[in-house]
């Protein structure tokens, strides 16, 4: 049996009730389909303390905490300095997932807009990459995050990222990078992959987003980190490389952007 490429869910949410209880199951399979390392986002401050036990209690599980911008209405707003606080912690390599969000939650833009403004700063202040949630909010969320990187730069991800391709080009061009999802692999994504075809394979993400949006050929089901590896192979294709290639770059591209990783890893 062939031994399958390394790579890294760059965004799930193992602490959801999805995995309640199965958690040991779904990262064996992980490990078995060469998901080695993921990052799991906390989308509520007040679940810092439970995700981060989970990123504790597993080597391969990093984190990143922040508001979710379809919650920024119903949660205490952030401060700068309570995000930088929860840096400390050597496996909090994020910043989010922040973002705007007016397909669902469009009633709240204005507390979304303050909200991802301060998680903007807190990645500034920190060095650590802004993990953004983008829909149907693409002239906001250009101008936003434009005129805060001309304020001081920072890194960050587009996570999920399935937008248009303004806002794509506009985001490559900061040098942020694009995360691919299982999106990218439904029949009727073409534009999605398109998106990605256009874009420096130097800046390209996989994640899973699980719980949800599970790739082909699991659609519909729940989706688990050990899907990522289906991403991955349509990643590869869309970029006309080898399956072991593209993951060693997307490998690559994720400990530059996450690179706080690389210092726990030296650490530990």
């Amino acid at each position: 049996m062939t031994t399958p490429p390394l790579i890294t869910d760059s965004h799930c949410h193992l602490d959801f009730p999805d995995f309640e209880g199965e958690l040991p199951d779904i990262l064996a399979r992980a490990a078995e389909a060469g998901v080695h390392r993921m990052v799991t986002i906390c989308t509520r401050l007040r679940n810092v303390p439970s995700v981060r036990a989970l990123a504790e209690a597993n080597s391969q599980v990093f984190y990143a905490a922040g508001t979710h911008p379809m919650s920024a209405a119903e949660e205490p707003l952030a401060t700068v300095d309570q995000l930088i606080d929860l840096t400390a912690h050597p496996k909090m390599i994020g910043i989010g997932e922040t973002g705007l969000d007016y397909h669902y939650t469009a009633d709240s833009m204005d507390i979304q807009k303050q909200s991802l403004r301060v998680h903007i700063e807190a990645a500034q202040r920190t060095g650590l990459p802004l993990i953004i949630h983008t829909r149907a909010a693409d002239n906001d969320m250009a101008d936003i995050l434009s005129a805060e990187h001309r304020n001081a730069p920072y890194s960050c991800v587009m996570h999920c990222y399935c937008s248009g391709p303004e806002l794509a080009q506009i985001c490559v061009d900061l040098g942020f990078y694009l995360s691919m999802s299982g999106i990218a692999t439904f029949p009727k994504s073409q534009e999605v992959r398109d998106i990605f075809a256009a874009a420096p394979i130097e800046q390209i993400l996989v994640e899973t987003d699980s719980p949800y949006l599970a790739p082909v050929p699991r659609r519909g089901k729940r989706n688990e980190p050990a899907y990522t590896a289906y991403t991955a192979d349509v990643g590869a294709d869309v970029f006309g490389m080898d399956i072991a290639d593209f993951a060693a770059q997307t490998e690559s591209n994720f400990e530059r952007l996450f690179s706080k990783i690389t210092t726990y890893k030296t650490a530990v």
